[in-house]
């Protein structure tokens, strides 16, 4: 039974008790385990001994689409198409050929549903969208928040520093790690949730999605209006690509992942965040093969233990530990304010002295200024800047340590700290796979003083807040086949 915490409803609509199906509309958890938005649909279709509709739409006119996007979206849902023929469960999968076409199939499908659960995210412009719908459709429709071990609102304040957010989580997490959803929702589906029927007018006016659009059929796609110039990665998506390397990073990285993860060449990251923006995999399913190769139970859980250091509590070992920092900490640090703060990509979020300290030197002259496209296309003076930027728009995303780097850099070039936050959040959204994410705001943010304090000495154009360099960089890492791999020749 998914927890009161994470599931709430956005209209005060009542249950269609004529409904033909309980309509999942799935727009963030897109996968078919490891779900709470899916165990509640089914919970309900017990319940009402209903079968269950799922519809996963995909629209062409959300900001920066593009075939980048579009293709690890679509990979995920040709996964869960093939897992819900194999349960016998109805699954609609819809993609906008035209901005507008996709107009009313909610509400049409909503006419003949018991009720509508689909996905709690706090981000992009998902809230906005479901908030619209919840008015229009009449029927009730319940959002589930699946995005993390911690439940968003579970915690009721936004936390200023990770290490107030870790101690929070020190005293509260535990329990919710003894209430993860459901691995194999479909393993024993009782005879009525298959079946469902879709509305006979439905598939005339809204084709369903052709086993080709779902292939990411390179034609399918160049007929869609949306970015052809950012172009898929080596990357792929859906559920099983998730699997297969959080499968690799469990037998291959994790036992060096403490010292690997900062080494461009050893690659001991899990590389899991864009599936986990995408929702083809669940932080639960991680955190499930984690705890097995740790061989972990509960009660290595060290109670005593709440001073928010990263290492201890957990009762693993050091590697598994600082993954999990990433995971619980670092993650969901994001989510935690993207939810109860409305203005949370803005300049004016940031921490007060932040902001007065980069006001400060605003005036200060700046040795570079580079506009957007120039940096888009990687043409500054700087070559491990450089490098960074081309592994974005070749891989759609940086190396966790040089993404840091990357932040600081713009900031540096730009002529105000308003005008950096700005093409740090475009650059990031166009190309980063894990990008329009509250985990990749986080990062962006931190670049300019968020989760962080004042540093001294007190620097031109930084002010207070934390530096970085190219040259330090060159120092502690070991660049040589990473410039080489990602120079200037990489996009030709």
């Amino acid at each position: 039974m998914t927890s009161s915490l994470r599931s709430r409803n956005l209209n005060q609509a009542p249950l269609n008790h004529d409904g033909a199906y309980v309509l999942y509309w799935m727009v963030a958890a897109r996968r078919t385990s490891w779900s709470f938005a899916l165990d509640t649909a089914l919970d309900l279709c017990r319940e009402l001994r209903l079968p269950l509709l799922i519809f996963e739409p995909l629209r062409i006119g959300y900001p920066w689409a593009s075939d980048r996007l579009h293709r690890f979206v679509l990979q995920g849902m040709a996964d869960n198409r093939r897992r819900c023929e194999a349960a016998g469960v109805t699954y609609l999968p819809y993609v906008e050929p035209q901005a507008g076409a996709g107009k009313g199939l909610l509400q049409a499908l909503a006419k003949s549903a018991a009720a509508i659960i689909t996905d709690d995210f706090p981000c992009f412009f998902l809230p906005r969208m479901q908030g619209a719908a919840a008015a229009k459709v009449g029927v009730r429709m319940q959002c589930v928040d699946g995005n993390g071990l911690l439940p968003l609102r579970a915690a009721d304040k936004v936390f200023l520093r990770a290490v107030d957010f870790r101690r929070f989580l020190q005293k509260t997490l535990a329990p919710h790690l003894l209430d993860p959803p459901q691995a194999d929702p479909f393993g024993e589906v009782p005879d009525y949730l298959p079946g469902a029927v879709i509305p006979s007018q439905i598939p005339s006016r809204w084709p369903r999605a052709s086993p080709a659009m779902l292939a990411a059929d390179a034609a399918d796609l160049a007929a869609l209006d949306i970015d052809h110039s950012v172009g898929p990665t080596p990357c792929d998506g859906g559920s099983a690509a998730a699997q297969s390397l959080l499968d690799r990073f469990i037998d291959e990285r994790l036992g060096r992942y403490q010292e690997g993860r900062t080494d461009l060449l050893d690659r001991s990251t899990s590389e899991l965040s864009p599936h986990l923006h995408f929702g083809h995999i669940s932080s639960h399913q991680i955190f499930s093969a984690v705890a097995e190769h740790q061989d972990w139970d509960p009660g290595k859980i060290d109670e005593g233990l709440r001073n928010g250091k990263r290492q201890g509590w957990w009762g693993m070992d050091a590697n598994a530990e600082a993954f999990l920092d990433q995971i619980a900490t670092w993650r969901e640090l994001g989510f935690n304010i993207c939810w109860q703060q409305e203005d949370f990509d803005t300049y004016e979020s940031l921490p007060a002295w932040a902001r007065q300290s980069l006001e400060a030197h605003q005036g200060d002259p700046r040795p570079y200024l580079y506009d957007l496209d120039e940096l888009a296309e990687a043409r500054t003076h700087d070559k491990v800047w450089n490098a960074a930027q081309r592994e974005l728009r070749s891989e759609g995303f940086i190396h966790n340590y040089l993404r840091m780097l990357w932040g600081k850099k713009i900031l540096e070039w730009s002529p105000t700290p308003q005008d950096a936050l700005a093409a740090m959040i475009e650059l990031n959204n166009r190309y980063a796979l894990d990008g329009r994410d509250p985990n990749s705001y986080s990062g962006i943010f931190w670049c300019l003083g968020r989760y962080d304090r004042a540093w001294g000495p007190e620097r031109s154009i930084f002010g207070k807040i934390r530096y970085m360099s190219s040259d330090n960089t060159r120092r502690k890492m070991r660049l040589n086949d990473y410039l080489a791999r990602f120079g200037p020749l990489s996009l030709v």
